[in-house]
């Protein structure tokens, strides 16, 4: 009963979490929605696309159940997967996700928790392990890249949160306001150690 309880529990989560990723590109241009907004390059899209690419393979060959999104060799692995190019639509980025969230949410609903799986990029012992632990990986994997979505989507235009039913009217004043207060404290604190 406690394997049903936190498949589901797991699922349920993993659910939420792309949702959230996915609600980071509403609204946005297609330059908003592609541009680095980091010094690394991370971007909104790209994260979509990365986090669908680990769904496929972690889900998929881990599994023995390969995706039917098309996807370069993990051996071949190249950072090709963090970056819309200029021939891929949004919406086709996209759809491949909710493509790949169907075969993910198969592999999950027909395969028991302890279900084995052979991750052949992690090193021995490690590489052998079961569908509780790949679910525990991949969702930590989704919710960090919703928080990096998160973090950028606010940069772009100052939208936050998870969900559209708990997004809040931006104030700029009252965040100004809340930011000069913690860049007080963090003067203050630094003058403090100095």
């Amino acid at each position: 009963m406690i394997d049903e309880f936190a498949k589901d529990n797991l699922h349920g989560r993993l659910r939420r979490d792309r949702k959230a990723l996915l609600w980071k590109l509403d609204g946005l241009s297609e330059y908003h929605a592609r541009r680095p907004l980091t010094a690394t390059g991370t971007n909104l899209l790209g994260l979509v696309k990365h986090v669908a690419s680990v769904e496929a393979r972690y889900f998929g060959e881990v599994f023995d159940r390969p995706s039917p999104e098309s996807l370069p060799r993990w051996q071949d692995h190249d950072g090709s997967d963090l970056w819309a190019t200029e021939d891929e639509t949004r919406d086709q980025i996209i759809e491949s996700y909710r493509r790949t969230w169907e075969h993910s949410d198969a592999t999950i609903d027909e395969l028991a928790l302890d279900a084995p799986g052979h991750v052949p990029w992690w090193p021995e012992p490690y590489s052998d392990t079961n569908l509780f632990a790949i679910m525990v990986h991949v969702l930590g994997e989704t919710n960090r890249h919703a928080g990096h979505a998160d973090i950028l989507r606010e940069g772009v235009d100052g939208r936050t949160g998870m969900r559209p039913e708990h997004e809040m009217q931006i104030d700029e004043d009252a965040r100004a306001v809340y930011c000069a207060k913690i860049e007080e404290a963090a003067r203050s604190a630094a003058a403090v150690k100095a």
